[in-house]
């Protein structure tokens, strides 16, 4: 069977999945990444290593609203599955909280400590807690919003669209989480097992197919933005474009962005920022700044 990647030769295939490619110097934005972060924690009212299940890693940090009843923004961190942490993923508190929002960075585990299977199980397991404990949380935030960038909007696609895990517990994710935004996601793994990115991961192309969204039957989904940067390699918008259509043949709401002027590693630094173009789609489903129409 052809497979729209099958052409690229084993290292142009690892550049299409390499985003630093794309720019001159990935590690000053995950400097930018941890800075902004430390400085929220310092600057804001926050809660650390909240736990949301028994093992260590399981932790989110949680920044109230000011007000009761506000929505909850929870943030799932990027780095293929085997980078980054919740310590540099709470850069878009601060824009969250003045737009009126909570905000939570989730840590979850990563590999090669914990497999790819066990990270999607942690991170389901995290936001059905979530679910049912928000109203527990300082000043009660309500609804759940989720947003995940790189290996993160894998993340938040395999849990939203792991229905039966949902009704054994009693819960939907379509009246239980307000919106997700995806951020220059991976969402068919495949091409991923014959790369560098495999390497602490030890994907399988059973495995990889498993947890690959596109390769699951479309099911409906709370309204979403999938977004990544104008300047991104082509397996990047080949996936995102993919996506947009495989989410839309379920049913499931969806706010196309290509965002110009943008790339993989600045277009999260947009998140909760009204003005932006991210960032005014974000809160126009959150239910907070200028609503503007759905594209």
């Amino acid at each position: 069977m052809t497979v729209p990647w099958g052409s690229y030769g084993h290292e142009e295939l690892a550049r299409q999945y390499s985003p630093s490619s794309r720019v001159p110097d990935m590690k000053a934005f995950l400097r930018q990444y941890a800075t902004r972060s430390e400085e929220a924690r310092r600057l804001l009212d926050v809660h650390t290593a909240v736990p949301y299940g028994p093992h260590p890693v399981q932790r989110f940090d949680y920044f109230p609203a000011e007000r009761p009843g506000a929505p909850l923004h929870v943030f799932l961190h990027g780095g293929y599955w085997q980078e980054l942490s919740r310590a540099e993923s709470s850069f878009a508190a601060p824009d969250m909280v003045a737009a009126g929002a909570a905000f939570i960075a989730m840590g979850y585990g990563l590999a090669p400590e914990h497999s790819l299977p066990a990270i999607t199980a942690m991170v389901g397991d995290g936001v059905r807690w979530l679910c049912r404990h928000a109203p527990q949380l300082a000043n009660a935030p309500s609804p759940i919003h989720l947003s995940g960038f790189c290996a993160g909007a894998q993340l938040v696609v395999h849990t939203l669209a792991d229905t039966g895990s949902w009704q054994r517990e009693g819960l939907d994710p379509v009246t239980s989480v307000g919106s997700a935004t995806l951020l220059s996601g991976v969402y068919d793994l495949e091409p991923l097992v014959d790369t560098y990115v495999n390497e602490p991961l030890g994907l399988d192309r059973r495995t990889a197919r498993a947890c690959s969204p596109l390769h699951a039957l479309p099911v409906r989904m709370p309204p979403l933005v999938v977004a990544r940067g104008e300047n991104e390699t082509e397996e990047y918008a080949r996936q995102h474009r993919e996506f947009v259509a495989w989410a839309r043949s379920g049913g499931t709401e969806v706010t196309d962005l290509v965002v110009s002027g943008r790339h993989h590693f600045d277009l999260p630094l947009d998140l909760g920022k009204e003005g932006t173009e991210l960032g005014t789609q974000v809160l126009r489903l959150m239910g907070l700044g200028q609503r503007r129409p759905a594209r």
